[in-house]
């Protein structure tokens, strides 16, 4: 049944592609700015995520750098190839259904979330890298994590009708909240372990 079903698919002529190529700096942001928020979003998120739960686990900033690292190729590149296969899935339901294709570039959508992903989640490292004073280094990585997630909801705001600062706190508060949320299970995880 399936099987007929994309034959008819295939033997139907597809309507004209909806796809449009940007041009120029604001057209390529645009295009690109699900993947470009969606990526550091989670880059941000993520990296913080692993920075909190290691250092509530009362690990060394050494663990912090390894994991952090490790977080962002293998996460950025899960993301990046997700998105791709995301992408390419949608299209393949979109011509079963005899629809005009969305996205011609899926490629190019993976890449912009891997990047997206790889720089944004880079900032919660930075104080680790830069040898900040320890009794501050999550301190540091919280207000630049945070600071950051403003900046990218608020940046949101000029391809859209929300006020930046609506945009920048929605992404801030949801930050903020899984960032808690992966140093209280860190801190608890060790709570666990000395026991």
């Amino acid at each position: 049944m399936a099987f007929t079903a994309k034959r008819r698919a295939h033997a139907r002529p597809r309507p004209p592609s909806l796809h449009l190529e940007p041009h120029g700096a604001r057209g390529i942001l645009q295009h690109y700015i699900r993947d470009l928020v969606y990526g550091a979003n989670d880059g941000l998120i993520t990296t913080f995520a692993v920075v909190a739960g290691v250092a509530g686990g009362g690990l060394s900033v050494r663990a912090v750098l390894i994991v952090g690292a490790a977080n962002l190729l293998a996460d950025g590149l899960s993301m990046g190839a997700g998105n791709y296969l995301g992408i390419r899935a949608d299209e393949g339901a979109r011509l079963v259904q005899g629809l005009p294709e969305a996205e011609a570039s899926p490629v190019k959508h993976g890449i912009a979330t891997f990047l997206a992903f790889v720089f944004a989640g880079a900032v919660p490292l930075v104080p680790y890298v830069i040898a900040w004073p320890s009794h501050l280094l999550l301190e540091a990585a919280s207000v630049l994590t945070f600071t950051t997630l403003f900046a990218v909801g608020a940046a949101r705001s000029i391809f859209s009708t929300d006020a930046w600062w609506v945009t920048g706190l929605e992404m801030l508060t949801l930050g903020i909240a899984v960032a808690g949320a992966a140093y209280g299970a860190g801190a608890l995880a060790a709570l666990l372990a000395a026991s």
